[in-house]
């Protein structure tokens, strides 16, 4: 009983990590709690210790050695280069695959303490996940594996019981890698988020839409293998470019849920009252109290949510008013609230915008007024006057 309670105490306090604010980790401290006072409080009291010591954070490059794995430390056929992501459970580096080619990759992995039987059974299930996969925007798996112990770093060459040296330079001295941990490799997806890509490119609302439906293509691939992905966001998709177009890739089915056949023969729950996915991107469904038996719904819901995003620059409901109003109400508010139509929100812009114009202007009554469709979301509402 003791190892299950250390157990829970451990995916609690890794997934409080991963909260944007502390009134966001407030609200998943209570829910995942509950009347539990005690846990609470213990949790509570790590996550001030945690928050403690990284006053005192060294570079990036230390506190990855001392979770265990150092820049150069080599996985299988991987050689570590830079980390490029982090959540309570995980890391992703930049890595170098060393033979049969070289090329670089993305390669995720569990943290060092963090590799509890639910996180292990959710890691499996991801890269099933993805191994099903075969989209151009959707990120491919290349390759998977588990740690076998101390790895060697790359640097001199080491020789190995007095017989000849390996084909791989290494160096004598060991990185504090233990074994069994899985991880997988992806292919590296150097791109920003869908909306920062749109925002920065002033992109129309036509090549907006087009882009959006490449996503829908993606979404509607992964739910004919069988696959929800549950945290459909703007981070989640990346989008790069290839021979000058834009290519989005969606990423991170961390929290994916199979619709039919298992992703992993580990068992893989979650806890009643448990909320899996981004406030702000999520269905009423997925908000309910029993939202474990959702289906493909909840993704389109996602992707709704992100077209509002993409044609209004805001989300229909603000992630901060969510947040603050605490778990309760922010329930209630996904579930029951109806979120103002995109062409409301577009028209109180340009009333607003309007007003402004005049005032900063004084222009007098402005009499016309036009939209201008080709400006992003933050200049939308724009008007001109004439």
């Amino acid at each position: 009983m003791e190892a299950d309670k250390n157990e829970l105490i451990r995916e609690i306090f890794a997934a409080a990590l991963e909260k944007g604010d502390a009134t966001e980790r407030a609200a998943y401290l209570a829910e995942a709690c509950g009347p539990d006072a005690q846990l609470c409080a213990l949790v509570e009291s790590l996550l001030q210790a945690h928050g403690q010591s990284a006053a005192f954070a060294e570079p990036i490059e230390q506190q990855t050695q001392e979770a265990g794995e150092s820049l150069g430390t080599v996985i299988g056929r991987y050689k570590l280069l830079q980390l490029i992501g982090e959540g309570g459970f995980g890391r992703v580096y930049m890595a170098e695959q060393l033979e049969p080619v070289r090329r670089k990759v993305a390669l995720k992995i569990i943290k060092l303490g963090m590799d509890t039987k639910e996180v292990i059974a959710r890691f499996e299930a991801e890269r099933q996940a993805l191994a099903m996969m075969d989209h151009p925007c959707i990120a491919k798996i290349l390759d998977a594996g588990t740690t076998e112990g101390p790895v060697p770093r790359m640097g001199e060459p080491a020789n190995r019981g007095g017989g000849e040296s390996p084909a791989r330079p290494l160096a004598p001295s060991l990185s504090p890698l233990s074994a069994g941990r899985p991880y997988f490799v992806m292919e590296l997806v150097k791109g920003i988020p869908i909306t920062d890509y749109c925002d920065q490119q002033d992109l129309p609302t036509g090549e907006r839409l087009r882009l959006f439906l490449k996503v829908c293509h993606a979404v509607q691939h992964a739910h004919q293998k069988g696959v929800i992905h549950r945290d459909l966001k703007p981070s989640n998709i990346l989008v790069t470019e290839q021979d000058g177009q834009p290519v989005p890739k969606v990423i991170d089915f961390g929290v994916a849920k199979a619709i039919g056949e298992p992703l992993t023969d580990k068992t893989l729950f979650t806890r009643l009252e448990q909320m899996i996915g981004t406030p702000a991107y999520m269905s009423p469904e997925q908000a309910g109290l029993g939202s474990l038996d959702l289906d493909t719904r909840t993704d389109i819901y996602a992707l709704g949510v992100l077209l509002y995003e993409l044609l209004t620059g805001k989300t229909p409901f603000d992630p901060k008013t969510l947040l603050a109003a605490g778990l309760d109400e922010m329930r209630r508010t996904i579930r029951e609230q109806e979120p103002v139509r995109p062409s409301t929100r577009l028209t109180q812009e340009l009333v607003a915008a309007s007003r402004q114009s005049a005032a900063d202007q004084k222009c007098g009554p402005l009499t016309r007024c036009r939209y201008n469709e080709r400006n992003g979301p933050g200049e939308r509402a724009s008007l001109i006057c004439q």
